[in-house]
């Protein structure tokens, strides 16, 4: 089965032949993300008992409950059975923007619907923060796939913005989104950041190739959501989704067209027949994608390519294989006659 559109994720019963899309193809794999949510024994604490010679580890002292008490005690942890899930939808208008089977919009709705039916679980909370032309709007978090149902109608129910009904400079901030998802995310989870992350680069621009003297990208410093993201993965483990559309980084000749700025409703018509137009925007665009792969994997972020063009539940799998091989290769073995202990 392939890709579903956006009018196939309304019904309730094209959303159950995505949700078996979705786990076909992906069955098993969602287990390779509990381990860095889930270290050791636990995370969470439950109290302090007294200190079991021969049983317990040493580490696990409470030296504040030992020193008050002068009897030795052990900190007692809970495992973190339930995951909690909090996903970023950038829905700001240059998400409004398609050429190939989905319109960004509609392909991060569909990664959404991707991620609640593989985190679904017994105990496994789903909430959801939109960003918008006119501010964020947060939907509470739920349990169930009538909840991920209600987000996903939500979703695709949320009014769009014309690119020149919000004046230039009042549009939120990815930024400021980011550091909402952050404040309001109290336990240690799953965080997702679906955007085209075009937002507050630092050389945006077409008219140097969006490159630096020295031939990199960015010209320096990096994008204003990175150090957001940075703090969000400092307490969370952190995906970041970059959605792309085919036209964003590769100009066609087609003859004269007219270029409209989504988020400020300039407009301005360009020839597309000459070369050296199309090389310099094909080099600023590949310039800007590269500075927004170098930020994500600063901000220690994994990273997740998504086009509109593509088969994006495939582009998933890759991404989900290969963070298992990487998760396989970065955790040692204990070594003989130690007591195993927990890795990050």
């Amino acid at each position: 089965m392939g890709p579903a559109t956006l009018p196939e994720l309304t019904p309730p019963d094209t959303v159950r032949r995505l949700e078996l899309a979705v786990t076909r193809r992906l069955d098993g794999l969602l287990h390779g993300q509990y381990l860095g949510l889930l270290p050791g024994a636990g995370s969470e604490l439950s109290g302090s008992r007294e200190y079991r010679p021969g049983e317990d580890e040493v580490r696990r002292m409470d030296w504040a409950v030992t020193a008050r008490t002068t009897v030795p005690h052990v900190r007692e942890v809970d495992a973190d059975r339930e995951l909690t899930c909090q996903v970023l939808v950038d829905g700001t208008p240059s998400m409004d923007f398609g050429t190939g089977e989905l319109e960004k919009r509609e392909l991060a709705v569909a990664a959404v619907a991707t991620v609640g039916f593989l985190t679904a679980g017994t105990g496994n909370r789903l909430g959801v923060h939109l960003l918008g032309a006119t501010g964020i709007r947060r939907f509470p978090t739920g349990t169930g796939r009538d909840h991920l149902s209600c987000l996903l109608r939500a979703l695709l129910a949320a009014p769009r913005t014309a690119p020149d009904a919000t004046p230039p400079g009042h549009l939120p901030g990815l930024a400021d989104a980011i550091d909402g998802l952050h404040r309001s995310a109290t336990r240690r989870g799953l965080a997702v950041v679906i955007s085209d992350f075009l937002d507050g680069l630092s050389d945006d621009g077409l008219s140097d190739g969006g490159l630096s003297d020295d031939g990199r990208a960015g010209g320096g410093t990096g994008p204003d959501w990175e150090r957001s993201l940075r703090r969000l993965a400092a307490a969370h483990q952190v995906l970041a989704v970059e959605v792309t559309d085919p036209r964003e980084l590769d100009l066609p000749d087609v003859g004269v067209i007219t270029l409209i700025d989504p988020e400020t409703g300039r407009r301005r018509e360009i020839s597309t027949a000459g070369r050296d137009l199309r090389q310099r925007y094909a080099q600023a665009a590949a310039a800007q994608r590269d500075q927004i792969a170098r930020a994500i994997r600063r901000a220690g972020a994994a990273h997740l390519v998504l086009r509109t063009d593509r088969d994006w539940v495939a582009d998933i799998v890759r991404h989900v294989h290969r963070q298992r091989q990487l998760a396989a290769t970065a955790v040692p073995a204990p070594a003989a006659g130690k007591r195993e202990g927990t890795t990050r």
